[in-house]
């Protein structure tokens, strides 16, 4: 398929800290890291969904440079 683009793999961890849950990207290829803060009782969906956000802009301005 032209122009598809491949399915990286990313990481993700996990760390309450006080009221506050500290969600860590990895990109497995690069090692590049991102971190999100959100409060505990937010959706951890959510908080993955921004964390993998950040860490799609981080790639794309890493590989735009």
């Amino acid at each position: 398929m032209a122009g598809a683009k491949k399915q990286r793999e990313t990481l993700f961890e996990f760390t309450v800290v006080g009221a506050v849950m500290k969600v860590a990207a990895i990109d497995a290829v690069t090692g590049i890291e991102v971190t999100v803060m959100g409060p505990t009782h937010a959706s951890r969906a959510d908080l993955q969904k921004l964390a993998l956000a950040k860490l799609k802009k981080r790639l794309f301005a890493s590989e735009n440079r």
